[in-house]
């Protein structure tokens, strides 16, 4: 499926100024139709996999209970 510059940026969850500027580095592959860019919305597939994983390893290590601390109980 091919997206406009607008639905990449929606998709992606970045500005507009940022996709451009990904196609004017040539760091995304699009096709240009003679009036505006498509991009491949394929070509996200791996990127927003890591995106989620690297999430849930985030919010593993916020939910993961803080060791009680030894010197708490040492009372002299």
């Amino acid at each position: 499926m091919y997206l406009t510059i607008g639905e990449t940026a929606e998709y992606l969850e970045v500005s507009e100024a940022y996709v451009e500027k990904l196609i004017q580095q040539k760091k995304i592959r699009y096709v240009f139709d003679g009036e505006s860019y498509l991009i491949y919305q394929g070509q996200f597939q791996t990127h927003m996999k890591q995106l989620e994983q690297y999430k849930e390893l985030i919010q593993d290590i916020l939910n993961e209970p803080i060791p009680e601390d030894p010197d708490v109980k040492d009372e002299d």
